[in-house]
C-alpha cells in the first residue's frame, strides 16, 4: 500500500474518458442511480467505503458534489461516470473511506489554552521527582520571579507515588520560590495550589466551600492546597490570562490537529461566553474546520433555577447564533465529580470502601437532587433544549435518568435526545431505562482498560463486584441503549483510533495490565465504528447532515491508510488519516506541507519539557501528539 495518497485532476479529452474507465471494469449502471447534475468535485476509488448509518453496506468508490454533499457511492465502474473535466480523482489504495469522527464530548478550546503552559503529561511520579520537574519549570521561567504565576497542566491527581500519597502544601512550598503555583488536574476536577496561591485567593481555614466544590483540609483544619470541582475557581480566577491572539492561535492549532485525527464534528462539552467568542473569532478568520455543537454550561446554582438557566442559554444563543458552523441546542450540567482516589467525588449508591475493603460513610458528591434535576430537565425539554449530564457514579446516573423521566412524564416524548455522559458505573437495574426514556449513552471508552486508574485508584475502593460493572458498553447496547462516543480531550490525550480500538478490545495502547472485562463489555468492530460516527451524530441531532456517507449528506469524510474493517483490532489504534474533508472541502491533507509540519511538531496540547522531566520519563510518553499514554477523565 502506497504511503502517499494518489491524487490527480482528470481532464476530459480524447484520452480522458479512457483514463476514467481505468478506474474499474464496467458495471451495470442500474446498480446506482443519481439525479442529473454537474460532474463531481471528487471521486475516490479503490477504497473500502463505509456508508454508515444503520447499515453495514460498503462500496469501492464515492463521488462528492461541488455543493459539498455526497452524490453517490457504489462500484467504481458506475461512479466513474461522474468524472468530469475538473474532477479530482483519488486512489485510496485499499484504505477505508468513512464518515469523519463525530466526537460527542470534547473540550478542544481548553486543549488550546492548556498548550500555552508547561505540562506534566499525566505522569506518575514520586514527590522528589515532581519537585525536580517543577524546579525545571521554574528555571525555564526565571524571568517571572518573584511574583509571576507558574501554572502547570496535566497533573495526574492519582499519580503521586507510592500509591496513596496525597497532595499537601508542604510539597509545593518546599520549592525554591515565592511564586504562586497551581497544578491543574488532568481530570478537570482537581487543582493543587501552594500557600502563596491560596493567600492571593484569600483561601483560609475558615473559607466556606462553594456550591459544588470542596476545599480539602488537613487534620489541623488548614487547607492542604487541594481544591475540588467548583472550589478550583477560587484560585484559578486569579491566574493571568493569555492574550486574545495567543489563545486564538493556540486554539486554531488544536482544531487543525483534531482534523488530522479525522474529527469532522464535535460537541464542546463546557461552553460559556468566552468559548463562544473564541469560536466566533475562529470562524471569522476561517480557522474553524469542524462543525461544533456548543454545550452551554450551567453553574451549580443555575442548575437549581430553571427559569434563570433557560434565560441564560437563550441569551447566549441569541448573541452567537449566527456564527457559521455552530449548532445550538445543548445544555451541560454536572451531577457529580470523579470516582478515583483521592478525589472520590463521583456519587455512588453504596459507599466507597477504605483500603481494607470496609465501607466508609462517603458516597461522593451529588450536585443536584432528582427533584431539582427533574425541574431543570422539564423546563429545558419543554423549550426544545437537550441536556447533557455529566454522571460518573451510579447514583448520579440514576439521578439523571430520574430527571429525564420526570421531563417525559410532564412533556411527553419530545425527541430531544437527552444524554448522560461518562457512565463509568451504572447500576444494572438502570440499563433498560436508557432505551425506554430515549436517553443517549455517551461513553469515553478509551478509559475502559486495566491500568493505574482502574486498578490502583479504584478497585480497592469499590470492590470486585462493582468493578466488574465498569464502563458497561455492551450491557447498555444489549438493553437497547443508543451509544455515542467521545474523547473528553484534553482530559485525555486525543487518539480517535485508539479510542475506537479500545471499545473493541478493552485494552488499547494504555492497557498496561491487560483488558478490562472484554468478555462482558467489549463491543463489536461495527458497533464501535458506528458509535463514533452515526451514534454521535444522532446524539447531536445532526444525523440529517452528517454521520453517514449517503446521498445528500455532507461529505464529511476521511480517507485512511488501512482497511479498518479487516486489519487486526490492535492495528486500528495506529490508523493514520490521509485526507479529511468537511462539507466536501479539505481541512487536512497528510501529504501537504501543512500536514507534514503538523505531524512533525507533535506539540499540540503540550509545551516543551524541561530536562528534569526528560530525565525522569525519557521519550516514552508522547502518544497522540499530546505527550502522554495515560488516560484520564472529567
Amino acid at each position: 500500500m502506497s504511503p502517499e495518497l494518489s491524487r490527480r485532476r482528470l481532464l476530459v479529452s480524447a484520452g480522458g474518458l479512457g483514463a476514467a474507465a481505468a478506474l474499474a471494469p464496467a458495471t451495470n449502471a442500474s446498480a446506482v442511480s443519481w439525479p442529473k447534475r454537474h460532474s463531481a468535485a471528487y471521486v475516490v476509488h479503490n477504497a473500502k467505503v463505509l456508508t454508515g448509518g444503520n447499515t453495514t453496506r460498503t462500496a469501492d468508490a464515492i463521488a462528492v458534489g461541488r455543493d459539498g454533499k455526497v452524490i453517490a457511492t457504489g462500484p467504481s465502474g458506475v461512479i466513474r461516470k461522474l468524472v468530469g473535466r475538473d474532477t479530482e480523482v483519488i486512489n485510496a489504495s485499499g484504505g477505508t473511506v468513512m464518515n469523519g469522527i463525530v466526537d460527542g464530548h470534547a473540550h478542544p478550546l481548553e486543549a488550546g489554552a492548556r498548550s500555552l503552559n508547561p505540562s506534566l503529561h499525566h505522569q506518575e511520579v514520586t514527590v522528589p521527582q515532581l519537585q525536580e520537574i517543577l524546579k525545571g519549570f521554574l528555571a525555564d521561567s526565571a524571568s517571572k520571579e518573584p511574583d509571576g504565576w507558574l501554572v502547570v497542566e496535566d497533573w495526574n491527581p492519582i499519580g503521586l507515588l507510592p500509591t496513596g500519597t496525597v497532595p499537601s502544601l508542604g510539597i509545593l512550598d518546599a520549592l525554591p520560590t515565592r511564586r504562586p503555583i497551581a497544578l491543574i488536574g488532568n481530570d478537570g476536577h482537581n487543582t493543587w495550589a501552594n500557600r502563596r496561591a491560596l493567600a492571593i485567593a484569600g483561601v483560609t481555614a475558615s473559607t466556606p466551600d462553594p456550591a459544588g466544590g470542596e476545599i480539602v483540609h488537613g487534620p489541623d483544619g488548614s487547607p492542604t492546597g487541594l481544591l475540588k470541582d467548583e472550589a478550583q475557581g477560587l484560585v484559578r480566577r486569579h491566574i493571568p490570562e493569555a492574550t486574545e491572539q495567543q489563545l486564538l492561535n493556540a486554539c486554531a492549532t488544536t482544531l487543525a490537529y483534531a482534523a488530522s485525527q479525522g474529527i469532522t464534528t464535535f460537541m464542546d462539552a463546557v461552553v460559556g461566553d468566552w468559548e463562544l467568542k473564541t469560536y466566533a473569532a475562529l470562524a471569522a478568520s476561517r480557522r474553524l474546520p469542524q462543525r461544533v455543537v456548543p454545550a452551554l454550561r450551567l453553574s451549580a446554582d443555575q442548575a437549581k433555577d430553571p427559569a434563570a438557566a433557560l434565560k441564560y442559554v437563550k441569551d447566549l444563543r441569541k448573541k452567537y447564533g449566527g456564527v457559521n458552523r455552530l449548532y445550538f441546542g445543548t445544555v451541560k450540567a454536572f451531577l457529580d465529580g470523579v470516582i478515583e482516589y483521592p478525589a472520590q467525588t463521583a456519587a455512588l449508591l453504596a459507599p466507597y470502601l477504605d483500603e481494607q475493603g470496609r465501607p466508609t460513610d462517603n458516597r461522593g458528591d451529588l450536585y443536584a437532587t432528582s427533584a431539582e434535576f427533574g425541574r431543570l430537565a422539564t423546563a429545558l425539554d419543554r423549550a426544545g433544549w437537550q441536556l447533557h449530564a455529566h454522571a460518573i457514579g451510579d447514583r448520579a446516573v440514576r439521578t439523571a435518568l430520574d430527571g429525564y423521566e420526570v421531563a417525559m412524564r410532564a412533556n411527553g416524548r419530545r425527541g430531544n435526545r437527552h444524554t448522560v455522559t461518562h457512565l463509568q458505573l451504572v447500576h444494572p437495574d438502570d440499563y433498560k431505562r436508557f432505551a425506554r426514556l430515549g436517553v443517549v449513552a455517551c461513553m469515553q471508552l478509551q478509559w475502559a482498560t486495566r491500568n493505574a486508574w482502574t486498578l490502583d485508584a479504584l478497585l480497592p475502593y469499590i470492590g470486585k463486584d462493582r468493578h466488574r460493572l465498569l464502563y458497561p458498553a455492551r450491557s447498555l447496547e444489549r438493553n437497547g441503549a443508543f451509544l455515542s462516543g467521545g474523547s473528553d480531550w484534553p482530559v485525555d490525550p486525543l487518539g480517535s483510533w485508539n479510542q475506537i480500538r479500545t471499545a473493541i478490545d478493552r485494552q488499547g495502547h494504555d492497557g498496561t495490565d491487560g483488558a478490562l472485562y472484554p468478555e462482558r463489555e467489549a463491543l463489536s468492530r461495527t458497533s464501535s465504528l458506528r458509535m463514533h460516527t452515526a451514534g454521535s451524530a444522532h446524539q447531536l441531532r445532526l444525523e440529517g447532515i452528517t454521520g453517514s456517507l449517503t446521498r445528500g449528506r455532507a461529505a464529511d469524510l476521511v480517507i485512511l491508510d488501512r482497511d479498518v474493517t479487516r486489519v487486526p483490532v490492535r492495528e486500528i489504534g495506529t490508523t493514520q488519516v490521509r485526507l479529511t474533508l468537511v462539507n466536501g472541502k479539505p481541512v487536512y491533507e497528510a501529504d501537504s506541507a501543512a500536514g507534514k509540519a503538523l505531524r512533525a511538531s507533535q506539540a499540540v496540547g503540550a509545551a516543551a519539557r524541561p530536562a528534569s522531566l526528560q530525565q525522569v520519563h525519557g521519550d516514552r510518553h508522547k502518544a497522540c501528539g499530546c505527550g502522554s499514554d495515560r488516560s484520564a477523565r472529567a
